[in-house]
């Protein structure tokens, strides 16, 4: 019995010190070619394009993140943040600004794009005064429930009554149809453009 024993410690520790040996065979490799990595990698420079553009008015010279959306860049550089982020696939409205006078859903602009264009965001509807007549159509008809979509459709809203598209209530559900409002307020929506569009208030 002593013997056998002995020949099964002896065996167990051949198996280990063979399964440790293979083992840090397995591993070495990859240390060395992760070690290597990490010390070979030099960071791609950021490319930086120069852009000038009118945000609400004011005139802005920049230099961007040539990847940079213009929703990311009114967002996280310039702290418009009432555009909202939403779906970043042009789906939901809730991104949506004025480039030029024209509604546009700014998660899918490249900032570098708007070169020399005049950009609109809700922040630059009303004034320290005075509210839009569209932002108070919308408090007064309670157009909205969690207000995350909120500002995407008041400039939707501006949009389809100065681009003639508030005739009637299905044109302007066909207008608004690409600004999502997960509360479910459409109907109040509508009700709000609605009255807008009757007062003939220039806006």
């Amino acid at each position: 019995m002593p013997m056998k024993a002995c020949n099964y410690n002896d065996a167990r520790r051949g198996f280990l010190k063979k399964s440790a040996a293979m083992a840090a065979l397995y591993l070495t490799p990859t240390t060395l070619v992760k070690a290597f990595a990490v010390d070979a990698f030099v960071p791609t420079p950021i490319a930086k394009e120069k852009l000038t553009i009118t945000i609400n008015g004011k005139l802005l010279h920049l230099e961007i993140d040539a990847r940079s959306t213009i929703l990311n860049l009114l967002r996280e550089e310039l702290a418009f943040t009432g555009t909202k982020k939403g779906c970043e696939m042009g789906q939901c409205g809730a991104c949506t600004i004025h480039i030029n006078g024209k509604r546009t859903k700014s998660c899918m602009q490249l900032a570098v794009a708007n070169q020399n264009n005049n950009i609109t965001t809700i922040e630059g509807l009303s004034t320290t005064e005075q509210l839009h007549p569209m932002q108070a159509a919308f408090l007064k008809h309670d157009a909205f429930q969690c207000g995350y979509c909120t500002s995407g459709q008041i400039m939707s809203a501006v949009a389809c009554v100065r681009e003639g598209q508030a005739k009637t209530r299905d044109s302007i559900k066909a207008f608004m149809d690409t600004n999502i409002c997960r509360c479910g307020a459409y109907q109040n929506i509508v009700d709000a453009i609605e009255e807008v569009a009757k007062t003939g208030t220039k806006i």
